[in-house]
């Protein structure tokens, strides 16, 4: 890690980096904050399928952080540390869609189970349990708890549920950082989305709640998690599958406030 012995330092490059484009300065701000890409991959790579590789992961969060270097203003009244872990995360969740780890008979299985989830609660208004979920497909419990842990790369982001490929950006930072400055048309969308998401977790199943709170909020790790939780990494990781498909489902309502 670049050792820089006070803030002051810090901001000096910054200010060197955005007015003078110093490739050094550069070099230095990625190489101090290279310990978020570490913790992202630490917190991330529990919940993928073994053919995931860290490295990988550790690439596409890399990419991700350049990116935050690049494009963040010192300026303006944010945290990088906040805005750089977001765009970590998010360039991690892109590579793997992009990279498609999973086969496409398992990805096929994972669509068959979203699309069940997304017809009985709308069936039911509300949310749905293991039994009824294989029931609809003619599989066991046991067939589809396995096709969640198996294919959490699939369910792991809620982003494809409201959000066109062209407006990857411009959602990521309603959702989640005001990296610029917001037309009403978006701040109308931010607020609607945030509603829509907070009522969605209000009504997932207490379980599921508590293991996006502890993942997300608290930032611990599926070991962390399923340790605190008393459960293995395995039914974490199945949790946050069907908490994933449930908000994916009631966010999929979103897709008008975002075009």
């Amino acid at each position: 890690m670049a050792d820089y012995q006070t803030a002051i330092d810090l901001k000096l490059d910054w200010k060197r980096l955005k007015e003078e484009g110093d490739k050094g300065a550069e070099e230095r701000i990625v190489e101090h904050f290279l310990y978020l890409v570490d913790k992202a991959v630490r917190q991330i790579a529990p919940s993928l399928p073994t053919t995931v590789r860290k490295e990988d992961l550790r690439s596409f969060g890399l990419m991700g952080l350049l990116d935050a270097v690049r494009k963040f203003d010192p300026d303006r009244n944010l945290q990088f540390v906040t805005y750089a872990s977001w765009r970590i995360r998010g360039a991690i969740l892109d590579g793997l869609r992009e990279n498609d780890f999973l086969p496409r008979s398992l990805r096929e299985k994972a669509k068959r189970v979203e699309e069940a989830y997304a017809v009985l609660e709308q069936e039911k208004l509300s949310s749905v349990t293991d039994e009824d979920v294989a029931n609809y497909l003619g599989i066991t419990t046991q067939e589809l708890n396995h096709i969640l842990q198996e294919s959490s790369t699939h369910f792991y982001s809620i982003d494809e549920s409201f959000i066109d490929e062209e407006s990857t950006d411009k959602a990521r930072s309603l959702n989640l950082i005001d990296e610029q400055t917001e037309t009403p048309e978006e701040r109308v969308a931010r607020v609607e989305l945030r509603r829509v998401l907070t009522e969605a977790i209000e009504t997932l199943p207490e379980k599921e709640r508590l293991v996006l709170s502890l993942f997300y909020f608290e930032e611990l790790s599926f070991t962390e998690v399923a340790q605190v939780l008393s459960l293995s990494p395995s039914r974490i990781s199945q949790l946050h599958s069907k908490a994933m498909i449930r908000l994916r489902t009631a966010l999929g309502k979103m897709k008008g406030y975002l075009r």
